[in-house]
């Protein structure tokens, strides 16, 4: 608990520092000062709307219809609304809490710029929480209708439906953005247009805007009653709408949801396709790799991810697309090598997202057949090593595209795309032994969900881990990359210098001793299981 608490107030105190800054920067602008900051709660606000969607459609599925305690809920004399109101109030606080927590330091810092007084918390809360109640209330009518038109053999189709919506909606959301616009004010005609972009996407009939004119009319003098009434009627009203819908479709529901799922991945297919590519690994490894397969496309919580995963890599390349280097003047070649290089330690945070949402389960996933594994005489060896390369691999190909593919839009020299590449090969082998090792060492065989999985101690342990990782990494580098700009600036040909050389070597004996160390910290973790 200190640990968490310290991770959190630091992270307060950075998200705190950097908008303070923002908002002292936009209460100088005159005129359209307060039209900025405003323009930024909205923002903000919105993309918190759009993540809490998302996340009370996927919370609702478990807390309405697959958890443990509905069985004995649905068939005692509980009244139908208590129910819906209990199970409503479970998906708002597991889907919310981080959202709530990353509201605090941005409300104070609005607070501290504009002065809000005492009276000011007060009125964040009684309008943020009729806000976190309205995609509750939303997301738990889309799950009950979407279960009752796809039976739960078909669940698979209903998260489907689920990712492709989040996917188009978060590249939806920054093409109505536009952020590239805002970089290059020199493309507005007048000061019309720039306020008109800076209207878009918010729109006077979302929640968000509403929050955003009840805070911003409060901190400029003149408190505005009606978007605060607007919050709690819409709030109530779409409760009750909620607790009729599920009076009447939810037991026809959690009936189609007690009928058994579909074998979407068979074993012959597998077997069949994969199994002559896999024969030079010997039957033991070739068999742990077909089965972390299987279980893979078998869970639809894990593979449908991977079509909003898609989506989001395209939402980074555009953003990189976005960046005003090329556009204009010609940028100083300095500015496109340390915006190069300073690329690879976001990449790696990305990577390092994605191995905590599918390499860092992989053990826990195994559940209470690990000790079918343990006790019988296969090797566990490869057991873990069969987990390591079915997770590494995908995850090195994806940051060899996003290395590659962003490198050739910033337009990066020979040296510049060398480095990237050979770093972000040995971050990738270190990022997914880090998190298979910490999934070992914090395993969690009861859950019910492996999106739950990652949101554990463990998981932030191994974000620490990784994060830290990262910036050793980016540290050791920055002495070759300086030399190969100093070299450019005087013209003169990039020579390897003792410099140069042991920073690379060092770069590769940490990743290479965080990749090697955590397998075997993991093995040895394995071995002492105990059921």
């Amino acid at each position: 608990m200190i640990l968490l608490a310290v991770v959190g107030l630091i992270f307060w105190a950075a998200v705190f520092g950097v908008l303070l800054r923002v908002l002292r920067y936009f209460r100088g602008v005159e005129e359209i000062g307060a039209l900025l900051a405003g323009k930024l709660l909205s923002l903000v606000l919105l993309s918190f709307i759009s993540v809490l969607l998302l996340s009370n459609v996927i919370t609702a599925l478990s807390s309405f219809f697959l958890a443990k305690d509905l069985d004995l809920l649905v068939s005692s004399p509980v009244d139908r609304g208590r129910l819906y109101l209990a199970k409503l109030g479970e998906t708002l606080l597991h889907s919310s809490w981080m959202v709530a927590l990353m509201a605090v330091p941005i409300f104070a810092a609005y607070a501290v710029v504009y002065r809000g007084g005492w009276l000011f918390p007060f009125l964040v809360a009684g309008t943020f929480l009729p806000f976190l109640v309205l995609p509750a209330v939303a997301g738990s009518a889309t799950t009950l209708v979407l279960v009752n038109v796809f039976p739960a053999r078909r669940t698979r189709d209903l998260l489907s439906i689920i990712a492709l919506g989040a996917g188009a909606g978060v590249i939806l959301l920054f093409r109505l953005i536009r952020p590239e616009q805002l970089a290059r004010p020199e493309g507005f005609r007048n000061l019309l247009d720039f306020i008109t972009v800076l209207r878009a996407p918010t729109s006077p009939l979302l929640p968000s805007d509403w929050v955003a004119r009840s805070v911003m009319g409060y901190l400029g003098g003149g408190m505005d009653w009606l978007p605060l009434y607007l919050l709690w009627s819409t709030a109530a009203a779409a409760v009750v709408l909620g607790a009729a819908l599920h009076g009447r479709l939810y037991h026809t529901g959690f009936t189609k949801a007690q009928e058994g799922a579909e074998r979407f991945v068979r074993g012959g297919l597998w077997s069949g396709s994969l199994g002559w590519l896999l024969k030079p690994l010997g039957p033991a490894r070739r068999e742990f790799v077909l089965k972390d397969l299987k279980l893979f496309f078998r869970d639809t919580t894990q593979w449908s991810q991977l079509i909003l995963l898609g989506a989001l890599l395209l939402v980074y390349l555009f953003n990189i697309r976005a960046l005003p280097l090329f556009r204009g003047e010609q940028v100083p070649f300095f500015l496109v090598t340390i915006v190069s290089f300073l690329n690879l330690g976001l990449a790696g945070f990305v990577l390092a997202a994605i191995a905590a949402r599918f390499i860092f389960p992989a053990v826990s996933l195994e559940g209470r057949q690990m000790w079918l594994l343990r006790s019988s005489p296969l090797e566990l060896r490869a057991l873990l090593w069969s987990k390591y390369w079915v997770g590494t691999l995908p995850l090195l190909v994806l940051a060899l595209i996003i290395t590659v593919l962003t490198n050739v839009i910033l337009k990066a020299s020979p040296f510049m795309m060398a480095v990237g590449v050979g770093t972000i090969i040995l971050l990738t082998l270190a990022i997914g032994a880090l998190a298979l090792a910490f999934g070992a060492l914090y395993p969690q065989f009861e859950t019910e969900n492996a999106a739950q999985i990652p949101t554990s101690f463990g998981g932030l342990v191994f974000m620490m881990a990784t994060i830290a990782l990262l910036a050793v990494v980016i540290v050791i580098e920055s002495a070759p990359v300086y030399g190969y700009l100093h070299a450019a600036f005087r013209h003169r040909p990039l020579a390897v210098s003792p410099v140069m050389a042991g920073s690379f070597l060092a770069v590769v004996a940490v990743c290479l001793g965080a990749t090697v160390v955590p397998l075997r910290i993991a093995l040895k973790r394995i071995e002492r299981f105990e059921f």
